[in-house]
């Protein structure tokens, strides 16, 4: 029963290894199709919802931290 991880274990590489070849082949296959300007303004779109995202978070960790009582002053 020796051989049950070793062949699990091959599996698992090619199957990643494949997975890695088409996942860069379609993306190579992508970019030919979208022009710069498509791609900037993919990019712009995306920091600005991560940017929103993160300060909802912070605003959502004042409120709640607020709500529990913690002292949130800047210590002088």
């Amino acid at each position: 029963m020796d051989w049950v991880p070793v062949v699990f274990i091959m599996f698992k590489i090619m199957a990643f290894g494949a997975g890695m070849f088409f996942a860069v082949k379609w993306h190579y296959d992508q970019d030919k199709k979208i022009q710069k300007g498509e791609v900037l303004r993919a990019v712009g779109k995306i920091t600005a919802i991560l940017l929103l995202s993160l300060l909802g978070l912070l605003f959502v960790t004042f409120m709640l931290a607020r709500m529990l009582g913690l002292d949130m002053a800047f210590p002088r």
